[in-house]
């Protein structure tokens, strides 16, 4: 081979090597945009345009079947239908509801683990009626939507003198220490003591297990009265089994619209209103949080979702991530001052 050859051989050579070097070295950039576009964490992943990816986890506090249940299974169903995406719920039951908050409270914060959830019950309550909790209703979670409420209803037996709040009154106080009220939850014990501290009246409570053996002991004349969700009262009223007079929110209920507020009956500032909202994780990105509250609220702005909580005598109560974080704020203070009220001692 003669030195040109040589010559030209060589840089053949190096010419390949260099151009294979180079398709190397597009490639890595390639592979490193790739990876960084679409890893967790990643701006794409940040700004929310590419959510959701995959299915989304709904965790409900309480078991299958149950009206938190229902209720979670059907914005679970209909967020199903905006996302894209299989929105799976998944019942994680026991310690009040603390053990799917808290599983909630420490799972990643990318929009694949949502709780839709009664936040009076699992999250403006639970400080107070527990010595350790491991969550914070606060600091913990990213409010999304506020979504729905269900008052209490303060109800006598059905053939009761009783039809107003003014005469249930008038009757406890003329039994003085013999007068009682019957419950079976907390929020029914704090109903019925915040009710005693502004009628200024003396109440014994006689507590049960459940909301059937409190019917039972209502219809036997064991106490004078209870107070209990509208969405089981509204069903034992159809059926004649008890008598509502009063519902606990500052606005009547549309599934009860005979029933008047405590304070359409002199009680001024009495609003017990429990609540359903949307939280995630803290720290999930801004954007992923508004397109669910997005979400929430055309769910919530469908007549269907009016019509079905309507059943279970229940209310759409639409708001965004800043109206659900000044309820849950407003609501920690309000039910810490109810619990001590009612003399509840932590557990």
């Amino acid at each position: 081979m003669t030195r040109g050859h040589q010559a030209r051989s060589i840089s053949r050579a190096v010419g390949r090597r260099r151009f294979g070097l180079a398709c190397a070295g597009a490639l890595a950039t390639f592979a490193a945009a790739f990876a960084a576009t679409f890893a967790p964490g990643s701006a794409l992943a940040q700004s929310g345009q590419d959510y959701p990816v995959r299915a989304i986890r709904s965790i409900c506090n309480f078991g299958p079947g149950s009206g938190a249940d229902i209720v979670v299974r059907y914005y679970s169903d209909k967020l199903q239908k905006l996302a894209g995406k299989p929105v799976v719920v998944e019942n994680k039951v026991g310690a009040a509801g603390n053990i799917a908050t808290q599983y909630v409270a420490t799972s990643k914060p990318d929009g694949y683990t949502i709780l839709i959830t009664p936040g009076n019950a699992t999250l403006a309550s639970a400080p107070h009626l527990f010595k350790e909790i491991n969550f914070d209703p606060i600091k913990d979670f990213d409010p999304v939507a506020r979504l729905a409420k269900v008052p209490f209803v303060v109800i006598v037996k059905p053939d009761s003198p009783v039809k107003s709040v003014s005469d249930l009154t008038a009757l406890l106080k003329g039994k003085g220490a013999k007068a009682r009220y019957g419950a079976s939850t907390n929020t029914a014990i704090v109903t019925a003591e915040l009710y005693r501290e502004m009628a200024g009246i003396q109440l014994e409570q006689i507590r049960y297990n459940n909301v059937s053996d409190a019917l039972r002991g209502l219809l036997s004349d064991e106490f004078d009265f209870a107070a209990y969700d509208a969405t089981w009262v509204a069903s034992m009223a159809q059926n004649g089994r008890v008598r509502p007079i009063a519902v606990t929110s500052t606005t009547r209920l549309e599934a009860m619209p005979d029933v008047p507020t405590m304070e359409e009956q002199g009680f001024k500032g009495f609003d017990l209103t429990p609540w359903w909202g949307a939280v995630v994780p803290a720290g999930t990105p801004k954007p992923i949080v508004d397109k669910l509250a997005g979400w929430f609220k055309q769910i919530n702005d469908d007549p269907e979702t009016k019509a079905f909580l309507g059943k279970f005598a229940t209310e759409t109560w639409t708001g965004g991530p800043e109206e659900l974080r000044a309820l849950l704020a407003s609501e920690l203070t309000a039910w810490g001052k109810y619990i001590a009220l009612a003399k509840i001692e932590k557990q």
